[in-house]
């Protein structure tokens, strides 16, 4: 079989695994925690490396931006509380737990030229600092011993990637410390001249034990591993990570997901690693520097290689739509790893920082057997086990708080019996075995005769290639089956960001673009044929125009036949000649080529939001409208489904005044996104109904752009 077939061979087990396979036990979020809980005077704080207390009752994480550590109480796994925060006088780079005290590196250095660093021993009782210990440089990772004897350090000093070309050498050259726990004693292991690219100046980054007190140490950069025996400090094998090539990949930063792509021959460059056995070691390829094979592998302590991923990691989270297009070189982007034995089964985590993403994997000794992907926050960093209680933890970096976005989160996962909540919507492979690439979701339109069959478009702000997507929700998870992009003059479309979809009665579709004069993006709609391709153009009128935004609309609804044909748009804010709080929904003849309006009353919004609407949808006597707030997480207050009765829907001539419509509460989708056990995500762009009168709604994940990429599925009854 050949390399592209057996890809293809596992991409089609995956969709049958996650479409209907009942897993004896599976993953579950049951808990999102805001680091901000412990430090809500701090301007930006973080969740990085993460560890739990022997008892698995306590999380404590590293906050390299606040300068300490932060402290959860999980004794509920699904309630966590904010349980403390210690100022650390530097910055907290990793932490691990031996008893009754934790163990933190954290970084002083004064510059990239003069590194320092220190071993903060903290009491977690008390959280205060017992001992502190001079590391002579810039540590990174820090791992305990099986016994709790043994404490390593890596040491990176890491490099100016603004210096030069970002390269190396850049001394003073990294090392690795080993701490003694009884005798409280520092032992420092030169690991210069070893590896073949620039040892004289090593990266180290990472480093774990396995049973036999034996350490691994990745020095990233130098795509190299050492073993090191922890308790003599000798180097006892060191080898080079290897370069792979990798298949059937997206490698252009076009804005359009095309796995059509290969690189060949690049180097592994791994960041974290973790022991499966005292023989066997499990790297995570992040490629911070020259590298981009953008998956794991698994490898002997002498250096061979006994599995790697391929192009595993990007093909499914380009199916789940989690697939980051504007990290290429690096896909994915692996970083953090977890190996832990729950009952029988030993489990790899691997972390994929830029797809926010945390794929499952059973080690089988051989090959690894893929479980299942659990969407994390955004930038999963650190990760910790807790097999005692069926527990995963993930610490995520990223605070979008200053932006109004989302802030650092830790997630807490539990193993159970039961099936997969995530993902809710999934794509199949096209015809040559690739998938079918998707991301940020914004409007939608059900088949008027086939229960269960969508049609949704992508917001083409953030890809190159506007399309139309059919979507099987009759399976668990949805499934993406076909995708149709949107083309003028034989290209793929350009200046169009969809926003809305319905059908055309024909075989067609009416697309509604929301335009953005900033960018050269018309207000306009767009009657496509069946093959995507654009048969007619209709600009906003100048009449409309003249009060412009850019928050134009975001869906569209059709009514009538012939003469009495209507499209219904919806705006999403008001416009210059709009009043406060109101904002028009719009109708076009096309018989005619006429256009006219109602207004729609928008809620009140809270201090500092604003509201809109996202959606319109008809069925039988209603118009349907979504309407929510900007905001994300504990401060969404409004994420709610509307009706209008068509018959008060009788649209006056642009210009004048507007009749107002009255509306009535539908359904609140607030409970819906917190159901998930993340954080309430702030956009709810599509609602359809289909010919059973099923509802169903799916959230826009921004195209994974500063956005943990989850997206919801799901049906509501309707009255």
């Amino acid at each position: 079989m050949t390399l592209r077939l057996r890809l293809a061979a596992l991409s089609a087990a995956l969709l049958v695994f996650t479409a209907g396979v009942h897993a004896a036990e599976v993953f579950n979020r049951v808990a999102s925690f805001p680091v901000a809980l412990n430090a809500p005077d701090a301007a930006a704080t973080s969740s990085e490396i993460i560890a739990a207390t022997e008892d698995g009752m306590t999380l404590i994480y590293s906050d390299s931006p606040g300068g300490g550590i932060g402290f959860i109480d999980i004794t509920e796994a699904s309630a966590p509380k904010a349980a403390g925060y210690l100022a650390l006088q530097g910055e907290p780079t990793s932490v691990t737990i031996i008893g009754d005290k934790a163990y933190v590196g954290v970084n002083t250095s004064e510059s990239y030229t003069e590194p320092s660093g220190k071993l903060v021993v903290v009491d977690i009782a008390s959280q205060a600092i017992d001992a502190e210990y001079d590391l002579g440089g810039q540590p990174d990772s820090v791992a305990r011993n099986k016994t709790g004897s043994l404490v390593a350090i890596a040491i990176e000093n890491e490099r100016d990637e603004d210096a030069g070309d970002g390269g190396l050498p850049q001394m003073p050259a990294g090392l690795l410390v080993i701490f003694d726990v009884a005798a409280q004693s520092l032992k420092t292991v030169d690991v210069t001249g070893l590896a073949d690219v620039f040892g004289e100046d090593p990266e180290p980054e990472f480093v774990a034990f396995n049973d036999n007190d034996e350490i691994a140490l990745t020095l990233q950069e130098n795509n190299y591993i050492l073993i090191v025996d922890g308790k003599t400090a000798a180097v006892t094998g060191h080898f080079s990570a290897g370069v792979t090539s990798v298949v059937d990949v997206d490698t252009k930063k076009d804005g359009a997901l095309r796995f059509t792509g290969s690189q060949a021959d690049v180097p592994r460059e791994p960041d974290s690693v973790k022991w499966l056995d005292n023989d066997r070691l499990v790297i995570a390829n992040e490629g911070d520097w020259k590298g981009g094979s953008r998956g794991f592998s698994i490898v002997s302590k002498s250096g061979e290689v006994l599995f790697d991923s391929g192009n595993q990691l990007d093909h499914y989270a380009a199916r789940i739509g989690h697939y980051p297009e504007h990290r290429n070189k690096k896909g994915v982007e692996p970083e953090g790893l977890e190996v832990a034995t729950f009952g029988d089964t030993q489990y790899i985590f691997v972390a994929e920082e830029r797809a926010s993403l945390i794929a499952v994997y059973k080690d089988t000794g051989a090959e690894p057997e893929f479980v299942q992907a659990l969407p994390s926050g955004i930038s999963p960093e650190g990760l910790v086990a807790i097999p005692s209680r069926n527990l995963l933890a993930t610490a995520n970096e990223v605070d979008l708080r200053e932006d109004g976005g989302i802030g650092s989160h830790v997630m807490v996962y539990e193993l159970a019996e039961g099936e997969a909540s995530y993902p809710q919507l999934i794509s199949d492979l096209d015809a040559d075995g690739r998938p079918i690439g998707w991301a940020a979701i914004s409007g939608a339109v059900a088949d008027a005769e086939k229960p269960g069959i969508l049609y949704a478009v992508s917001d083409s702000v953030f890809y190159a290639e506007p399309a139309i997507y059919t979507i099987d929700a009759t399976t668990q998870p949805a499934r993406i089956t076909n995708k149709i992009v949107i083309s003028r003059n034989g290209d793929a479309a350009q200046k169009l960001d969809l926003e809305g979809i319905t059908l055309d009665g024909k075989g067609g579709f009416w697309l509604a673009s929301e335009g953005n004069s900033d960018k050269l993006f018309p207000h306009a709609l767009f009657h496509v044929d069946a093959d995507g391709k654009i048969v007619a153009e209709v600009p906003f009128p100048a009449a409309l125009l003249a009060g412009q935004t850019r928050f134009g609309a975001e869906g569209i609804a059709r009514t009538g036949e012939g003469d009495d044909e209507t499209l219904w748009v919806a705006v999403q804010r008001e416009w210059g000649d709009d009043p406060k709080g109101q904002v028009k929904l719009l109708a076009y003849k096309p018989a005619s080529k006429t256009w006219g309006a109602v207004a729609y009353p928008l809620e009140t919004p809270a201090e500092g939001a604003w509201v809109g609407v996202s959606e319109i949808t008809v069925h039988g006597d209603y118009a349907y409208i979504v309407e929510r707030d900007n905001q994300i997480g504990e401060r969404a207050q409004l994420k709610a489904l509307y009706r209008v009765k068509l018959a008060d829907m009788v649209p006056a001539e642009l210009g004048g005044e507007l009749p107002v419509v009255s509306k009535e509460l539908v359904h609140d989708f607030i409970p819906d996104l917190a159901a998930n056990n993340g954080y309430v995500l702030d956009k709810v762009e599509s609602f359809a109904i289909d010919a059973d009168g099923t509802g169903y709604v799916i959230t826009d994940n921004d195209g994974v752009d500063d956005s943990s990429g989850e997206t919801f599925f799901w049906t509501i009854a309707l009255n």
